[in-house]
């Protein structure tokens, strides 16, 4: 059993989230908490597995409540919050959150597939408590000529913000190509995300609008709810199924890259649950482009990136901050070839 811990100051919301994850059987209501006071002494008094914490409370905010938990253990914890704090839920990944989701996507509207989704999530979640993210070096043989690199596909879940912020951070604001990203987030999180990475990276980051040109020095992220994909006269917007249930899906992202920048495209896929990026990978690989994954020290989830290397597609395995130095590495011909 997960034994878990309710920080909200509305009875009801705990109420509701007490509901949902009763229903599964997995999940142990340990206590609520009012407050973020009084969630950080109920945390250290009941030791919990997983916290689901909210952002705006009285007496002490979910943010405070978030860092002062992690200095002393190792719970898991999940934001749930309105769609108004989405940058604060963002900013609570810094401290250590591990997962964010809106309280109005707890309703009786959730369908069955959406509602197995969050609770698979916060299983896998609660179970890499206390993970240690300490970096290990990778070698692979790397099928890698001098060439001219043209655009940076990322595909990311689970931890992912943290991960990106982090890559984000080593590598420099001048970048010479374009990044595209598909982050699997949470309908109406996505502008939060946005503004949050654009304050706290080197990037300048927009959130995607249909046709807009992709330009170097820009990192660009996939709206939610909609599949992204490129063409030779911008980005465009497909409304097509989810693909491994994601919309947007990185492998359309990467499938229409690899058509359009062929062996100048490199694709990246980090941290999360599933599967999403690895056929895109193979796509990658077949057009000549060059592949990455990120390590399973440095992966808060290796689902992604371990379906990606799986493949036999993928050129590189690395840490974050080895992704970054081979990005820098990589295009730093583009102004020699």
């Amino acid at each position: 059993m997960i034994k878990t811990l309710i920080v909200d100051d509305s009875p009801l919301v705990r109420t509701i989230i007490r509901d949902f994850l009763e229903s599964d059987g997995s999940f142990h209501i340990v206590g609520e908490a009012e407050n973020g006071l009084d969630g950080v002494n109920k945390a250290q008094q009941l030791n919990p597995d997983l916290i689901t914490m909210d952002i705006e409370m009285p007496v002490m905010n979910g943010l405070e409540a978030i860092e002062n938990i992690k200095k002393s253990m190792s719970a898991a914890i999940v934001v749930i919050t309105t769609v108004d704090t989405a940058k604060m839920a963002y900013e609570a990944t810094v401290k250590g959150a591990l997962e964010f989701y809106p309280k109005d996507l707890f309703t009786s509207q959730m369908s069955e597939q959406k509602q197995q989704e969050i609770l698979d999530t916060l299983k896998h979640i609660a179970s890499i408590k206390g993970k240690d993210s300490a970096q290990q070096d990778s070698e692979s043989e790397v099928r890698i000529a001098s060439r001219q690199i043209n655009c940076v596909v990322i595909a990311s879940s689970t931890g992912g913000p943290q991960a990106i912020s982090q890559l984000c951070t080593f590598l420099p604001r001048e970048f010479p190509v374009p990044v595209v990203l598909v982050q699997h987030n949470t309908s109406g999180f996505d502008r939060g995300f946005v503004q949050w990475l654009d304050g706290c990276t080197n990037f300048r980051v927009h959130l995607v609008e249909e046709h807009m040109v992709p330009v170097k020095g820009m990192l660009y992220v996939a709206p939610t709810d909609k599949h992204l994909l490129m063409s030779a006269t911008g980005f465009l917007f497909d409304n097509g199924e989810p693909v491994h249930n994601q919309k947007p899906a990185a492998d359309v992202l990467f499938k229409s890259a690899a058509d359009l920048y062929g062996e100048s495209l490199v694709s990246v896929v980090l941290t999360g649950m599933g599967c999403d990026g690895a056929e895109g990978t193979q796509y990658v690989r077949q057009a000549g482009g060059i592949t990455i994954a990120q390590d399973e020290a440095t992966s808060m989830i290796y689902g992604m990136p371990q379906a990606a290397a799986e493949t036999g597609c993928v050129d590189m395995v690395l840490s974050l901050e080895d992704i970054a130095n081979q990005l820098i590495s990589l295009t730093k011909g583009n102004n020699e070839i």
